[in-house]
C-alpha cells in the first residue's frame, strides 16, 4: 500500500509540473487513496494468506503452484461460477428489511436462529420437504405428479427464507410470530398460508414435541392451517 501511495503520488507530482494543477487534484488523489485503502488491504492479506499460510495448514505441505493448480481445477469445476447466491442472503435481506420495519425481535437474535435452522434444514432435507408437501396437498400419499410439480417449491430460495425467519421469530418471541409473518408477506408478497405451513414444517423438525401442535397431536395440515388463522387474525 505505501508503495502504491507512492507511486501515485510521484505521478501526481509530475503531472502537476507539466499541467500546474492546483490544490484540488491532490485533495481528489487524496480521497482515491481513501477510497481504497480497505480494499487494498484485504488483497494484501488474501495475497499473505496464499503465500504463507495455507500451505502449511492441518499439517500438511504443499507448494504454491500445487495450490494454483488446485485452485484452477476447483473454479472449472464451476465453471468459474463462484458468486453463486444462497438462502442465507435472501435471510439477511429480508431482516435487513424486517428491522426497518419495526420487527419486535431483534435482528441479531433472529439471525443466530435463522443460522442454525438454515443448517436444520439442509441435514434434514428431505424429511422437511416431504412434510411440507404433505401438509401443501392436504394427503400423507402424494403422487407422483404432484410430487414433481413440488421440485419447483425445493429451488424457492426466497419461500425457504421466509420460512426460517417465521420458524424463528416462533422460537424467539411466539407472541410475535404473527408480527414477523404478516410484515414477511407485505415485503415478499408470499401468503401466510405458504409461510404458516413451511415455518411449522421446520418447526416440527427442530423443537419437536415443543410446539403447541404436538402437544396436542394435531394433524400437520390442521397444525399449519392453525399457523395461518392466528397470522391472519393478528394482520
Amino acid at each position: 500500500m505505501v508503495k502504491q501511495a507512492e507511486s501515485i503520488c510521484r505521478q501526481a507530482t509530475l503531472q502537476s509540473r507539466e499541467n500546474k494543477a492546483g490544490p484540488q487534484n491532490w485533495r481528489a488523489l487524496r480521497e482515491q487513496l481513501l477510497n481504497k485503502f480497505i480494499l487494498r488491504l484485504v488483497s494484501c492479506v488474501q495475497l499473505a494468506s496464499k503465500l504463507s499460510f495455507h500451505y502449511n495448514a492441518l499439517g500438511y505441505q504443499y507448494t504454491k503452484e500445487e495450490l494454483v493448480e488446485s485452485e484452477l481445477d476447483v473454479l472449472k469445476s464451476l465453471n468459474f461460477q463462484i458468486n453463486l447466491t444462497t438462502p442465507l442472503a435472501y435471510v439477511e435481506v429480508l431482516l435487513e428489511v424486517l428491522g426497518y420495519n419495526g420487527c419486535l425481535v431483534p435482528a441479531t437474535q433472529l439471525h443466530a436462529t435463522c443460522l442454525t435452522l438454515l443448517d436444520l434444514v439442509y441435514l434434514l432435507h428431505d424429511p422437511i420437504y416431504e412434510s411440507l408437501l404433505r401438509a401443501s396437498i392436504e394427503s400423507s400419499t402424494p403422487s407422483q405428479l404432484q410430487g414433481e410439480k413440488f421440485i419447483a417449491v425445493k429451488e424457492d430460495f426466497m419461500l425457504l427464507a421466509v420460512g426460517v425467519i417465521a420458524a424463528s421469530a416462533f422460537i424467539q418471541n411466539p407472541a410475535c410470530w404473527s408480527q414477523v409473518t404478516g410484515h414477511l408477506q407485505s415485503i415478499t408478497g408470499i401468503a401466510l398460508e405458504s409461510i404458516a405451513e413451511f415455518s411449522y414444517a421446520i418447526l416440527t423438525h427442530s423443537v419437536g414435541a415443543n410446539t403447541p401442535a404436538r402437544q396436542q397431536s394435531v394433524p400437520p395440515h390442521l397444525a399449519a392451517r392453525a399457523l395461518r388463522a392466528a397470522a391472519s387474525s393478528n394482520t
